[in-house]
């Protein structure tokens, strides 16, 4: 299917949530055969220090309290679930009239905050599932899987530790876990892998092998599938803490920002490639953007060949003038929950970013 045709479907865009709409252009031309088109997003999104009020003795999570030193509250907890909630429930919504299937998020203390946070707001109504493990990071931080039961159904899912070392004592760095998930969007198989990969702390260089070692963990459970799935639909998502074009991406993965590329020579397609090479970014840092906030896909979801099977049909960043600082030298950034360890009532430093999948019915 054609970009031409994707544009004259978008107007006819039907979800399961309200079956019976139709849109002005169906309702106007029954006489003419008009296509239903299922559209799904799935959604990347840092939630920037998701943590609870209460100390945990096995994490650094000390600053995140009444007595810490954000004087982090009940009620500052609550307004960020709040700004969240908001967030979340309207990526991709233009397009599918409904909020994200399938949603990864990093920075979570627990699973007590993913609990609370799809029951605040909007949220509450979506009827979202969760896939978390607890991992080892040092700062007490995992990745999870945030799903709407009505549109995907988990099969499996699976943690991956990634093991590190520092150069100098080599004893062990504990990071984040990888979580795969695998299961059925309305029906069609696809796997999911949810990353955040080690930080540029120290230097970008000197940090970059850790983040080549995730990059060849997160190629190695890609292929995996692969090789027993030659046509697996994949979508691994994440704060990668590196651009689409740092080596821990574009030399381990080989990705591409080219559709007839990947397709022709069946590479990974980075679908944020694009973006940063316009110079737009999901996160700000010393006057200057980064997009570590990436979607890398298998090129079988870029096949249209069979337009009843899902594939992709457009990416986006989602960054709307409330959730940005809106005056000052950081005018236009992210704006934040917490800035020198004050309040000021943001949402996340990294803008979440999101694709949208579709087929015909």
């Amino acid at each position: 299917m054609k970009k031409i045709l994707f544009l004259a479907l978008i107007f006819s865009l039907y979800h399961c949530s309200s079956p019976k709409q139709l849109s002005t252009t169906e309702t106007q031309n029954k006489s003419q055969t008009t296509k239903k088109v299922l559209a799904r997003t799935i959604a990347f999104y840092n939630l920037e220090n998701l943590f609870d009020t209460i100390d945990d003795p096995k994490k650094r999570d000390e600053d995140f309290t009444p007595k810490g030193r954000d004087n982090w509250t009940s009620e500052k907890y609550k307004k960020k679930l709040q700004n969240l909630s908001v967030v979340i429930s309207d990526i991709g919504r233009k397009e599918t009239k409904t909020a994200p299937a399938i949603i990864g998020v990093a920075e979570v203390e627990n699973r007590q905050v993913l609990e609370d946070l799809i029951q605040t707001g909007d949220l509450k109504k979506e009827n979202y599932g969760i896939i978390h493990f607890d991992s080892p990071d040092r700062r007490g931080i995992d990745v999870a899987l945030l799903y709407k039961k009505d549109f995907f159904k988990p099969v499996n899912f699976k943690k991956y530790p990634l093991y590190i070392y520092d150069n100098d004592t080599r004893q062990r760095i504990y990071t984040r876990d990888q979580l795969l998930v695998t299961g059925m969007l309305d029906g069609e198989k696809i796997h999911v892998i949810v990353d955040h990969w080690p930080s540029r702390r120290g230097g970008e260089q000197r940090s970059l092998p850790k983040r080549v070692k995730a990059a060849e963990l997160s190629k190695k459970i890609m292929d995996s599938i692969r090789k027993i799935e030659p046509n697996a639909k994949i979508i691994l998502m994440g704060d990668l803490n590196d651009d689409p074009a740092s080596p821990s991406v574009k030399n381990v993965f080989q990705t591409t920002a080219k559709k007839a590329t990947a397709l022709s020579q069946n590479r990974y397609y980075n679908t944020m490639e694009n973006f940063y090479n316009r110079g737009i970014g999901t996160l700000a840092y010393r006057d200057s953007w980064n997009l570590f906030d990436q979607i890398i896909i298998t090129p079988s979801l870029l096949d249209d060949s069979n337009p009843k099977n899902f594939h992709l049909w457009k990416a986006g960043i989602y960054s709307k003038e409330f959730m940005k600082n809106r005056k000052g030298r950081y005018k236009g950034y992210p704006k934040r929950t917490l800035v020198g360890g004050q309040f000021i009532g943001g949402y996340s430093d990294h803008f979440p970013t999101y694709i949208i999948l579709i087929r015909e019915l």
